[in-house]
This record gives C-alpha cells, sequence and structure tokens, in this order.
C-alpha cells in the first residue's frame, strides 16, 4: 500500500502500526485444562481450539496467528486464553476503535509475512508496517460503512455460493437418476463381467525416483472425480517390459482402494492423455471395459454416483482406514442398456455438463469478484478515500 502525506484529510496521520498497537505473546494451556464445555474460548493460530474455565485476557480484542497459521486473525470473546502460537493486540482504547484495527490488519495480509520451515509471523515486521490513522469519531464512520458494505457483500456471495453448489447438486441428481431409473432391458451385470481389473503391483519405496522415466498411478494420483499429476512417482525403464500386466491407457478408470472414499466423495479418477502407458501401484485399481459390452465413459459416469458411494460405504473396511477390497470392486453390480443407449446417455450429460460447468464458472467468478470487491474497499478505506 503506497502511503502519501500530502493527499490525507486532515487530522489523519502516517503512522507504524508499532506505534499503535503491542503484540503480546500467547500462554501455554495444557490439554488436559480444556475442555467442549469450558466457560472461555481458547484460541490458536486459526480459530478456537477448545475452551478452558479460566482466562488469560479480560478484553475483547484480536488474536493473530503466530506460527502455524501465521497472520491469520480472528475477533475475541469478552474473556479468553490465547495459547503460545498466537500473538494477542492491545492498544490504547480512547484513541483507536478494536473493529477498524480489525480491519486494518486484515488490510495488511499479515500471512503474506510468514517465513520459515514452520510458517511464522515475527512481530517487528509488524511493528514496521506503515498505515494509515484518522481520528477515533472518523474511525467509528469508517467501521459502519464496512460494516454495512461487508453485510451486503456477505450475502451476495451466500448467495453466489448457493447457486455454485445447486448447479453442482443439478447434474448430481440427473446422473443419480439415470441409474436409478432402469429403462426396459437393463441388466445388472458386475464390474468383473464388463471390465478387466487391474490391481496394483507392490513397487519397492526405492523403485520410485524423479529421475526414472516410467510413470506409476499411486493412491496420490487419483482424486474425487481428477487425476493428479506428480514427478516423482517414476519407475526404471526395466518394468515396462516385466510388468505390462499392470499398464493402462489414457481414458481407462482408476480407483483408490486405500481411502478410497472421503467426505468430497469416491477417490476416482480418468487417466489423462499424459499417463497412457503408465504402471499401477498397489492399493489402486484400474478399470479397462469390455468395448462391447460397457462403454468407458458411460461406467465412469456410473462410478461417481452417490449409489456407488454408498456401496463403496456398506463394503469398506474401517479397522484403520476406510479400505476398498478389490473383491467388492470386483462384485459391484452396474445397470448396463444397450451400446447405443450408453451412447445415447452419455452425449445428455456430456451436454448438461458443459451447461453445469458454465455456471460453476460464472458463480465462482461472482465470489471471486465479490473478494476483490472487499479488498478495494478496504484499501479506500485505509488510504483516506472511503465517502
Amino acid at each position: 500500500m503506497k502511503l502519501q502525506q500530502a493527499v490525507l484529510p486532515q487530522g489523519w496521520a502516517i503512522t507504524k502500526l508499532g506505534e499503535v498497537i503491542k503484540l503480546e505473546y500467547g500462554k501455554p494451556l495444557s490439554k488436559d485444562e480444556r475442555f467442549s464445555e469450558g466457560q472461555y474460548p481458547v484460541y490458536g493460530a486459526n480459530g478456537e481450539k477448545g475452551r478452558t474455565n479460566k482466562y488469560y485476557h479480560n478484553k475483547k480484542t484480536i488474536i493473530v496467528g503466530r506460527k502455524g497459521s501465521a497472520g491469520e486473525i480472528n475477533l475475541s470473546e469478552e474473556k479468553f486464553w490465547p495459547l503460545d502460537v498466537t500473538y494477542f493486540v492491545t492498544f490504547d482504547e480512547k484513541k483507536y476503535d478494536l473493529i477498524f484495527l480489525f480491519h486494518l490488519l486484515s488490510s495488511v495480509e499479515l500471512p503474506k509475512l510468514a517465513k520459515g520451515v514452520k510458517p511464522g509471523i515475527n512481530r517487528n515486521e509488524v511493528y514496521d508496517i506503515n498505515a494509515i490513522f484518522p481520528p477515533l469519531p472518523e474511525q467509528k464512520r469508517i467501521v459502519a460503512i464496512l460494516d454495512k458494505a461487508f453485510t451486503a457483500i456477505a450475502k451476495a456471495k451466500t448467495n453466489a455460493e448457493q447457486n455454485l453448489k445447486n448447479a453442482k447438486e443439478l447434474f448430481d441428481s440427473y446422473l443419480q437418476g439415470v441409474f436409478e431409473n432402469k429403462g426396459e432391458g437393463w441388466q445388472e451385470k458386475s464390474i468383473q463381467d464388463i471390465a478387466k481389473v487391474i490391481n496394483g503391483y507392490a513397487f519397492a519405496s526405492k523403485d520410485f525416483n524423479a529421475t526414472n522415466s516410467i510413470k506409476s498411478i499411486k493412491i496420490t494420483n487419483v482424486g474425487v472425480k481428477e487425476f493428479v499429476e506428480y514427478k516423482n512417482n517414476y519407475l526404471p525403464e526395466k518394468y515396462i517390459t516385466t510388468l505390462q500386466d499392470y499398464q493402462v491407457r489414457e481414458g481407462n478408470i482408476v480407483i483408490a482402494l486405500t481411502r478410497t472414499i472421503i467426505s468430497a466423495g469416491l477417490k476416482v479418477a480418468i487417466v489423462p492423455k499424459s499417463y497412457d502407458g503408465a504402471l499401477i501401484n498397489q492399493r489402486v485399481a484400474a478399470l479397462v471395459p469390455n468395448v462391447k459390452l460397457v462403454n468407458q465413459r458411460y461406467l465412469y459416469n456410473f462410478l461417481i454416483t452417490d449409489g456407488v458411494a454408498k456401496y463403496v460405504l456398506a463394503n469398506v473396511n474401517t479397522l484403520m482406514q476406510p479400505n476398498l477390497s478389490i473383491n467388492d470392486l470386483r462384485k459391484l453390480l452396474v445397470p448396463c442398456p444397450s451400446l447405443k443407449e450408453q451412447k445415447t446417455i452419455i452425449k445428455k450429460l456430456d451436454a448438461l455438463s458443459a451447461e453445469t460447468k458454465k455456471l460453476e464458472a460464472i458463480y465462482q467468478q461472482k465470489i471471486e469478484d465479490l473478494e476483490e470487491l472487499k479488498k478495494s474497499i478496504l484499501q479506500k478505506a485505509f488510504n483516506g478515500e472511503l465517502t
């Protein structure tokens, strides 16, 4: 932020943050002193971390992450306990408004100061930041304007997020309906009857090196409806001839058998062109459909439905982590119409997917624009330009 004394309104001044606020160190609190039903909140670097029955500070203020989520800020309750991974702000309440300071600290983007392997911020660097401060009455006027503007932005953002959610749910609902409302002549066939199921090979960890030439697919490559590319999953050239049975091609389907399902959904993806010919590692399964029985894209769309997610949840072994056995995958029943009808279904799904993605892009851009608007308003507020 460029600050120029000459353009400031009367009574405003450029002052270093260290002359206005003090960042006091939080204090350790053992976990056995924290309770879910305690009287007072315990704050860590990124918000509330439980409750306690005693407090360390007794004035509502600002919590600043010192280590961990360094630079993240939160408003505290009146009495609270700040952990040692935080700073808490003290200041002269006769000269400065708490909410004004909160917005000001938001505008200077403190996380950008974080440094180190375990990122942390040095309070002296915060103190050295120049900021513009108006008189207290003007601070309160600015806060009132910001509150009104941010309330409107929050409402617009909530609407955009709901519209984004609705757009995604529209496709998911239609997709689910396709496989629930089976047509005449549809047959249920197990995965193993319509596709070759490849169970990944147990490569040794020493086999993987970024300097090798053959790509592999690990469970980390398989996201929820997305393939994640990595540069360090390469295997020696020799395996491409000796382990051809574990090779996949562009368009094949891969499923993570470890942590198969997470909160975002089932970990299933399509092999991209860049991984054509890759070898499958252990705890990943690949499906190579019999093209005379099932369309590859049709099978993939079936696998991303809620119905399949429910099947997986009913069959995963959750003793250690949610693992799906290769046998349960093979037994999964797929509703199969004729290949002609499968292609018709895919055509309709593609059209709806394209429209859904357009809507998602519009709403996502609106959310991003609202965030930029918020930053712009903050910048104007702390340059003395907010009227």
